[in-house]
């Protein structure tokens, strides 16, 4: 594929607003997961949960967008002068010729979990001020992007479970390679909700510590929500050295069970050689590989087995699922902003909270931080229902 320019990104999840929050929780292998205190969960399990979104208010013409999921996109859209950028090149290309793609599992869906507290006691009807369209709307938050910014050109959201805000990058790069868009802000959010807590608690994969990804005694996963960002622009004549690409991207759907992956990881394993095929890559020139890396017994040993049958058991990986939570529908963008970190600044993360690497998972992973050039790197997110993507991304100019 001819590769394309992440010309600005941002992130903002519980280990902090914006890059240098984020490089800095990197860095000092800090995590943002705590005991649960959302709302009126009871349930004993770790979140990520992003201090400070209550307290977000949206633009007054955008009044009826109001919920939790688009106050988040808006807090992060606000970190690294992103608006700006995107504003910059809205003047540059045209509203109509940039296309707004952003993955979301959750939407709005808090905002009916609290209107069905406020139900009328005699007729059971939802409260006047409940906005459907607007708010648990799967497609709410691209609205609201788009209507932010006020762009008039493509937008869609992709919502595949946990490869949602992976999958934008594709849908982004085929609308540019067929010439209908100039440039595309690709992203995911994901809020806590408690349909999403409850329902992963009654799936029995809720862990009631930090999850610990690739460990031994992993036992699960720990829920975190994010608002990630990305603007992909074709790359100018001249680029910074420092400057990210994507390369590739790779995605199948295996359809093996409806909640586990398959057991060999062959969806998993087609992704990431896709991904490579595109980018006209050999594994070896991959210099870390960011796991889903869940938590789950079934997901990392089968994730595993996929990156062992690709990659053999050398090259460098890591889960960053420990620091961020699982994000959802916002784990694919999010984990691609730590990539473009890892990029720019050489460092290999380390996944935390994981005491004893499985000895039955034959890949290198990190538990400490690694710092060296890095030229390349994969970023793996996979779905319930055998949803997967692989994303490969380059710097510039390579070491």
């Amino acid at each position: 594929m001819n590769p394309l320019w992440l010309s600005h990104f941002t992130a903002t999840s519980s280990i902090g607003r914006g890059l240098d929050q984020t490089l800095a929780a990197l860095r000092q292998r800090r995590s943002g997961l705590a005991p649960c205190t959302f709302d009126t969960v009871d349930l004993a399990t770790f979140v990520g949960e992003v201090a400070g979104v209550d307290a977000v208010q949206l633009p007054a013409p955008l009044a009826d967008f109001d919920c939790r999921n688009n106050r988040l996109a808006l807090l992060g859209l606000m970190q690294d002068g992103f608006a700006e950028a995107v504003r910059a090149a809205s003047a540059k290309y045209g509203a109509q010729r940039i296309g707004v793609f952003i993955g979301t599992s959750t939407a709005g869906i808090l905002q009916t979990e609290l209107a069905f507290r406020r139900r009328d006691p005699v007729t059971g009807a939802l409260p006047a001020d409940f906005i459907y369209r607007s708010t648990h709307n799967i497609f709410s938050i691209a609205d609201f992007t788009r209507q932010y910014f006020g762009l008039t050109g493509p937008a869609a959201v992709v919502s595949s479970a946990c490869s949602s805000s992976a999958k934008v990058f594709s849908s982004a790069r085929r609308m540019m390679a067929a010439g209908l868009i100039d440039a595309a802000l690709v992203g995911g959010v994901d809020s806590l909700c408690l349909t999403t807590l409850y329902g992963f608690n009654s799936l029995g994969l809720l862990s009631a510590q930090p999850c610990r990804p690739f460990d031994a005694q992993r036992n699960g996963i720990s829920i975190g929500e994010a608002a990630a960002f990305a603007l992909l622009e074709r790359p100018p004549e001249h680029l910074a050295a420092a400057a990210v690409l994507l390369l590739g991207v790779g995605e199948s759907s295996d359809a093996y069970h409806m909640s586990s992956p398959h057991p060999d990881g062959l969806g998993a394993r087609m992704a990431m050689q896709d991904a490579l095929k595109m980018a006209g890559m050999q594994p070896a020139e991959i210099d870390y590989i960011n796991l889903h890396g869940t938590a789950t017994q079934s997901n990392d040993a089968a994730e595993a087995k996929a990156v062992a049958a690709v990659f053999g058991a050398t090259t460098p990986c890591s889960s960053t699922k420990g620091a961020t939570g699982h994000t959802l529908g916002a784990a694919g963008g999010m984990e691609a902003v730590i990539c473009a970190l890892a990029l720019q600044h050489g460092l290999l993360p380390a996944g935390l909270n994981t005491r004893q690497r499985d000895p039955t998972l034959n890949v290198d992973y990190l538990l400490d931080n690694r710092e060296q050039p890095v030229a390349c790197v994969l970023s793996n997110s996979f779905g319930f229902g055998g949803t997967n993507c692989s994303l490969i991304f380059g710097r510039a100019g390579k070491p």
